[in-house]
């Protein structure tokens, strides 16, 4: 079994995958009809599914719906998530070939005869895809049943998160799974790696030479990387008291941007060469220490339906973390997502180092409680990059003022046509396009570096809802500040 085998097909050819029946684990439930369904609608109305496909929506026997409250059920989650897009010949043809089967853990026959159908209508070997929207306790057990049942052999399978809990369950998950599946046919998704402003930092760093020569220690004197919601848990207590926003936001998405904010150039943008990039960043990790960390917990989540009254979950989490290479050593980045606060953002913000020789020694005292000289990439779809500088103020003195320069996708680009996260992910799994997925060495290691924390974490401090967390969250950052809220 060779664990480290990825596609190499280079990131920006747009082909058409090759026939396939995907199979949807978890086809009731909110992230199908959210993310899913609508994302493999959009993928046929802009002619990316294949030519010909089938898709199979499966779930717990018990409580199963029928065929026709199956469609019905795909029928509104096209029209409330697609809405005036969806054309009718489109919603017809997409309608015509899904179909449900139940399944269960000791009894897989309904799917396997449902597969075996969707496959016989398309005719030739179409491929397999499973996606797996289930509660993360249950993945191990599906990977079984499709290994037992033989439906896994020569497919492919997408995981959600989070993948584990902590690096001994990750361990125990990868085993599981490597028994069925070897590792170029497992899809680890993180939807965040899926969005174009989060693939533009590559294009971004690499392709101009404006950026790359400082993208280091020299010239950068902090990352941060801001993913504030103001959602709650909305009655997600069953998921959340589980998981908590460090193992929900943290290991999953927040360190897998970083992953592309501090890699190393590749040497071609493949498959091999990217997760290769982005390995030696978190193999440069130091181990997370809780003295860097304050945990939250928004006041009222306690009264949550399903949450303990004496729950320790946190919903917020700010830390800092440190990558030890010649590239990174000494820059702190800091990091921080929470539920219910103030604002919904996804930010990257780089500040750089004040000049060695300051010609304006007044003026910079005067402006110094202000971020003078960062770089912020807003990665919220459509996404936006700026920066802040230092300009003359008009007038007959040499006085200075902050400045800000900004480039927008949505004002420079057609994005009408643009792939959103699971959009691009579900495409790229269909290819074996492995790029923008986690692989199991990437995924242990960050819960390696995380397990100190995981063993002693640090209390929860109550936030009120609204706002940007604990008031000691600024003792992460010191001597710098957090870039959100911005500066006026």
């Amino acid at each position: 079994m060779n664990r480290h085998a990825v596609s190499e097909r280079h990131l920006g050819s747009l082909q058409r995958p090759a026939d396939h029946v995907i199979v949807v684990f978890g086809s009731t439930g909110d992230l199908a009809k959210r993310e899913l369904f609508p994302g493999l609608f959009r993928l046929l109305a802009a002619g990316l599914l294949p030519e010909h496909f089938r898709i199979v929506g499966t779930a717990p026997s018990k409580g199963a719906p029928s065929q026709e409250e199956f469609k019905k059920h795909v029928r509104q989650s096209v029209s409330e998530f697609v809405g005036s897009k969806a054309d009718a010949d489109t919603r017809a043809r997409f309608e015509s070939c899904v179909s449900f089967a139940p399944s269960d853990p000791a009894d897989s026959s309904s799917l396997v005869a449902a597969v075996q159908e969707a496959e016989k209508a398309i005719g030739g070997r179409p491929r397999r895809l499973f996606h797996l929207a289930v509660p993360p306790v249950a993945f191990g057990s599906v990977v079984e049943m499709l290994g037992a049942s033989g439906l896994a052999d020569d497919g492919r399978v997408i995981i959600e998160k989070p993948f584990g809990t902590d690096l001994a369950s990750a361990r125990a998950l990868n085993d599981v799974v490597h028994k069925v599946f070897d590792e170029a046919r497992v899809f680890r998704i993180d939807h965040f790696l899926g969005k174009e402003s989060v693939d533009n930092i590559l294009a971004f760093r690499f392709a101009n030479g404006l950026f790359e020569p400082v993208w280091n220690r020299e010239h950068i004197s902090y990352v941060q990387i801001d993913v504030p919601e103001t959602l709650t848990i909305e009655g997600r207590a069953s998921f959340y008291e589980g998981t908590g926003a460090f193992r929900d936001m943290i290991v999953t998405h927040l360190l897998q941007v970083l992953g592309f904010v501090a890699m190393e150039p590749p040497t071609t943008f493949s498959a091999r060469a990217l997760w290769e990039e982005r390995q030696k960043v978190f193999d440069s990790m130091k181990s997370i220490d809780p003295k860097h960390v304050v945990r939250g917990q928004y006041a009222g989540y306690r009264s949550e339906p399903g949450v303990a009254a004496d729950s320790e979950t946190e919903t917020f989490v700010a830390l800092r973390v440190e990558v030890e290479n010649w590239r990174w050593a000494g820059v702190p980045i800091y990091l921080r997502t929470g539920k219910a606060m103030a604002q919904s953002r996804q930010v990257v913000t780089l500040g750089f180092r004040a000049p060695v020789v300051r010609m304006f020694p007044t003026e910079i005292g005067r402006l110094s409680s202000r971020r003078l000289n960062e770089l912020i990439i807003d990665f919220a779809d459509p996404g936006s990059i700026s920066t802040r500088f230092l300009a003359k103020i008009p007038g007959p003195e040499m006085a200075l003022g902050d400045a800000k320069m900004t480039f927008r996708y949505d004002e420079s680009f057609n994005t009408s046509n643009d792939l959103e996260g699971y959009e691009r992910l579900f495409l790229d799994a269909m290819l074996g396009d492995q790029s923008l997925f986690t692989s199991a060495e990437q995924i242990e290691r960050l819960w390696e570096v995380s397990t100190p924390l995981l063993e002693a974490p640090p209390p929860v401090q109550p936030y009120p809802q609204g706002s940007w967390g604990p008031t000691s969250i600024d003792t992460v950052t010191a001597p710098h500040r957090w870039a959100l809220p911005e500066a006026g």
